[in-house]
């Protein structure tokens, strides 16, 4: 039996219909808990699980249940024995510091792609600043070109900067790859070092950069005894503090499709002695806009501009609405005066 045009249509209607239901219910749960524990359909058959800090809540064994989903994507593209860098220990002071993306097919719960991010704090202009560093990702090899980047350098750091009422947030990150130094100059704004044209450092990318390159060396892995140039952003002799395992030559680092970002890394970059660049960046109101409209794949993008709308709504109208009501309790606001009196 062949289903009617109707029936078709209303299939695709329904469809729809539930996505954007889940977007909103995944954005609507963004902002209503403490610490994010989201889950969302981001692909056909694949579901994206954003944790937060889960070194600080998840009990034991749903920590070690999470850590060994990481390490079935790792161990595929790195033995078993090299397996110590960063979150993979499992060490519960540095899960409550990092926030996983963790990509899994819907059917098996086969987990296929993560990114481990950090919170890092660095002294700005005399004051504490929170930076991002995007941190870790790994994908099975299986599962490349499926179109997964946009989850794994974007989305996370979208949830964070909506939620926090679309203030600019810092970001960093450390790599030899000419591809994800490509991926994050494309997602992020006053992204410095980067082989475009703009890119100019300021006194407020030095400072951080001196700030994580003295207090966060362990987050991605780089000995004592490594190399910091300033003027270029440049961390030479990088692979010796844990991250020794991920030391690629030029040869086998993936490329991006505009070469300009391979010719950048090739002449910067030491890859024999193992360099890295140090990027630091921001998000803000073009960098999410930027990542919408041009990243986010067509079909997830009616869900996710929906799920902002109700964002926007939430995090501005309803504050609003809080500081009139002068009959009831809202956070540290207190009624003018109260019931029953």
């Amino acid at each position: 039996m062949v289903a009617s045009g109707s029936d078709q249509t209303a299939g695709r209607v329904g469809n729809v219909i539930r996505r954007l239901s889940d977007h909103a219910a995944f954005w609507f749960k963004a902002f209503a808990q403490p610490a994010i524990d989201l889950s969302l359909r981001t692909h056909p058959g694949q579901l994206t699980r954003i944790v937060e800090s889960p070194g600080r809540w998840l009990s034991q064994d749903e920590l070690e249940k999470l850590v060994a989903q990481l390490r079935i994507v790792a161990a595929k593209t790195l033995p078993a024995n090299e397996l110590t860098y960063g979150i993979f220990p499992g060490e519960r002071e540095r899960l409550s510091r990092a926030i996983v993306t963790l990509i899994s097919e819907e059917d098996s719960g086969r987990p296929i792609a993560f990114n481990a991010l950090s919170v890092m704090q660095v002294e700005l202009d005399g004051a504490p600043v929170d930076v991002t560093h995007l941190g870790l990702v790994m994908v099975d090899p299986d599962a490349r070109g499926q179109g997964l980047s946009w989850v794994l350098y974007g989305l996370t750091t979208l949830v964070l900067f909506l939620r926090d009422g679309l203030r600019p947030r810092w970001i960093s990150n450390v790599t030899q790859v000419p591809s994800v130094v490509g991926m994050v100059t494309a997602t992020f704004s006053d992204v410095y070092p980067s082989p475009r044209p703009e890119a100019r450092q300021s006194f407020a990318h030095l400072q951080l950069a001196r700030g994580i390159m003295r207090q966060h060396r362990a987050v991605f892995g780089v000995g004592e005894e490594a190399g910091f140039d300033e003027s270029r952003f440049v961390i030479t002799n990088a692979y010796t503090g844990g991250s020794d395992a991920l030391k690629k030559t030029f040869d086998e680092a993936p490329k991006h499709r505009d070469p300009q970002y391979s010719e950048f890394c090739a002449r910067e970059l030491d890859y024999e002695r193992g360099d890295d660049v140090l990027q630091i960046g921001r998000i803000d109101l073009a960098a999410a806009r930027a990542y919408l409209f041009e990243q986010v794949p067509h079909g997830s993008l009616p869900g996710l501009l929906v799920a902002s709308l109700f964002l926007g709504l939430q995090r501005l109208v309803l504050p609003v609405l809080h500081w009139l009501d002068d009959d009831r309790t809202f956070g540290t606001l207190r009624p003018r005066q109260e019931r029953g009196r």
